[in-house]
């Protein structure tokens, strides 16, 4: 069960409320352990959000007031302004994962679209849905639109979400002309998918118009007289600036009376229709211009039995009527009718048992970027590793040394001399505290001696005398391999300032590879929209050969198992199946079958094309009966020179984030990284190691 949906409009106003009480309720009916969560509110500093108030209240919902949002619409765009999107992503999906762990359901409401840029909004809850990994459920607006309208809008929403990987559950048509329903209905399931549920909410009187109680809080009244029956509704306004009669004879049922605070004709006149039979009900009056009634007509007002609201306002009678016609109509905490009224409406019009099954049923393909990286810190701060970074005066090492460890992710020893660390913290401006990580120099180490005497006993018989030993011991890259192999850090990262040689010969001459294992290999994990590929071997091995490339793939799955991602293997060739011949081909077609014979629980195809092996519509053309054709989520590239060209074409031309490489067969965890490095790189690459050690 997917346990969460992303609720969201294309515009304010839309009626979100009727269909987040309505579903909160049905959940009610199942668990007791629901929360609600808007990752971006559209409130005021020092203001509460409405709906959350609304939801939390109604429902005596456990989750603080406080956990419920992630973000202020104002702090959210000085996130982007900044160019912080994926900071502002990251602690939403935190903030959302945290509570879902401890929900039944979470039900996430997308932003009111009250902020400066609507189409910044709407690119934003897409986003947000995507990298959540949750279905949507899109209310679409009707009020004062036609059948074609509506539905050319409803199109546009629901294939914007599509467009991103973000799969819609349900579509709401709310508001719409009564009798109309049905005819907006059947032309929507003319043009949407049969997987999306559509249904259609009636405009509601008593829903969309605002009550007494929402006027006064809007334009900041003054309650005169009548305070018990702010709840009244307003469904018409009239001005009292005419004759008595004529004003009597426009009076409707709940109307609503703007007069000056000097017409007491007006206002005696208005409560006294109020309690007739012969005219419709009064729902309250407005005084304007900050005047009030003498006060022989204020004391026979307050000797009425039943007194309507009487505000006073400052403004003059015109900029009321105004402000009154731009009120929009809320649901309350305290008003349970329109709760009440909202929950019934919601019943009415929704399939509950096809909505249920909807949710029961979902399952999402999508795998954002940040979602995996998300996934991975998590898992990677689930068990704490000790991770060394033999480079660690450089400057892109110390600031990725700064953010994880103040993310507590692993611990870490950098290698160096300690006074040049020191140094290039306080020029860094970092806030990495010395006494949370440890330093060490090589050749002044405690461990030296020991880790020299170790090296030569391990490389005695293939030359090494114990001064060579002790010389080797002073690179930073032997040193660092020797603290993993004797258990003094759980894995190493290096290759920020080495070439990928430097970094993972020492791990090739003594920490060796798994039992069962002749290849050690690489990957990528290739970050790209809507998914993460494993992209193998990109960084060691130059020309495979076909039992090597069997190795490659069969490693590969394993880390792809490892992360999270499952394994449907393309052996990567410039032919599909049995359409091209050469020597090249013919290794992949053997590296193919012998993957089939050694694990034949893998899903493998190959040799297949790239576009075969991504495109679900190429995939089918070529491969129509391939379980892997179009959906693979391992690439195992022929040589080393196809890997590293594609895997740098795809990053760059795609914006993709590449982690890695990530080498794989060595029995502890060892991982160069590219000279060419960002922070970014630096970081992911300690992470993936500290997940590898976990496994070890």
């Amino acid at each position: 069960m997917t346990n969460a949906v992303y609720l969201t409009t294309t515009e304010p106003f839309s009626g979100k409320s009727i269909f987040a009480l309505g579903l909160v309720n049905l959940l009610a009916s199942k668990t007791d352990k629901i929360a609600y969560f808007k990752p971006i509110i559209t409130v005021q500093k020092d203001h509460r959000d409405r709906r959350l108030e609304l939801i939390k209240q109604h429902f005596n919902l456990a989750l603080p007031y406080e956990d419920m949002f992630a973000f202020t619409i104002e702090r959210a765009f000085k996130e982007i302004n900044r160019k912080n999107e994926a900071a502002l992503i990251d602690t939403i999906i935190d903030k959302f994962q945290r509570i879902r762990e401890s929900s039944d359901f979470v039900v996430v409401e997308g932003t009111d679209f009250a902020g400066i840029a609507t189409n910044l909004e709407f690119d934003g809850n897409v986003s947000v849905a995507k990298n959540l990994g949750i279905p949507a459920v899109i209310i679409v607006n009707c009020a004062h639109k036609t059948v074609m309208q509506i539905v050319e809008q409803a199109i546009a929403t629901v294939n914007s979400f599509l467009a991103e990987g973000v799969q819609v559950l349900t579509l709401v048509a709310n508001k719409v002309e009564r009798g109309k329903e049905e005819e907006i209905k059947a032309r929507l399931q003319e043009v949407l998918s049969r997987d999306i549920l559509i249904s259609t909410i009636p405009s509601h009187m008593e829903l969309s118009n605002p009550t007494m109680e929402e006027i006064r809080d809007s334009m900041g009244a003054k309650v005169i007289l009548g305070e018990k029956l702010l709840t009244n509704r307003v469904d018409h306004t009239i001005v009292g600036a005419m004759q008595l009669r004529n004003f009597l004879q426009r009076v409707e049922n709940n109307t609503l009376v703007i007069t000056p605070g000097d017409r007491g004709d007006i206002i005696i006149g208005a409560l006294q229709a109020n309690i007739s039979k012969n005219f419709g009900k009064i729902s309250g009056l407005i005084l304007s211009g900050g005047m009030l009634p003498e006060d022989s007509i204020v004391q026979l007002i307050e000797g009425l039995e039943t007194v309507v609201p009487i505000l006073q306002v400052e403004e003059a009678t015109f900029e009321v009527v105004t402000e009154v016609s731009n009120i929009k109509a809320r649901i309350a905490a305290e008003d349970k009718e329109k709760i009440a009224i909202a929950i019934r409406l919601f019943e009415d019009a929704i399939d509950e048992k096809a909505l249920t099954e909807k949710l029961i049923g979902f399952h999402s393909e999508v795998l954002t970027p940040r979602m995996f990286q998300y996934q991975l810190v998590k898992r990677a701060k689930s068990s704490i590793k000790h991770i060394v970074l033999p480079e660690g005066e450089d400057d892109r090492i110390l600031m990725a040394a700064d953010q994880l460890i103040k993310q507590g992710v692993v611990k870490l020893t950098l290698l160096g001399n300690r006074e040049s660390i020191e140094l290039g913290i306080k020029r860094l401006n970092l806030s990495l505290d010395l006494n949370s990580i440890e330093i060490e120099s090589p050749l002044a180490s405690d461990r030296y001696e020991t880790y020299a005497q170790t090296l030569f006993e391990l490389r005695k018989n293939k030359g090494i005398t114990l001064e060579m030993a002790r010389d080797l011991m002073q690179d930073v890259s032997y040193f660092g391999t020797m603290m993993v192999f004797r258990g003094d850090a759980d894995g190493m990262v290096s290759g920020a300032v080495h070439t990928t040689q430097h970094t993972i010969r020492p791990a090739l001459q003594f920490v060796k590879t798994k039992p069962g294992v002749n290849t050690v290999s690489s990957v990528f994990f290739m970050c790209l929209p809507n998914r993460v590929s494993v992209f193998g071997d990109c960084a060691v091995v130059p020309n495979p050969t076909s039992e090597q490339l069997a190795d490659i793939a069969i490693s590969s799955a394993e880390s792809a198992v490892m992360f999270g991602i499952e394994p449907k293997i393309a052996m990567l060739s410039y032919s599909s199946g049995t359409s091209g011949e050469g020597e090249e081909v013919e290794k992949v077609r053997k590296a193919t079958d012998l993957v089939k014979l050694r694990r034949p629980d893998l899903k493998i195809e190959g040799p297949i094309q790239y576009d075969a092996a991504v495109d679900p519509v190429v995939g089918r053309q070529k491969l129509p009966n391939s379980e892997v054709a179009g959906q693979a989520s391992v690439l195992i590239f022929p040589d080393l020179n196809t890997g590293n060209n594609t895997y740098k074409a795809v990053q760059r031309e795609t914006g993709a984030i590449a982690i890695g490489p990530m080498l794989q067969g060595l029995n502890k965890p060892v991982n160069d990284l590219s000279r060419g490095c960002t922070v970014v790189d630096v970081f992911n690459t300690v992470v993936i190691t500290a997940i590898q050690a976990q496994e070890q």
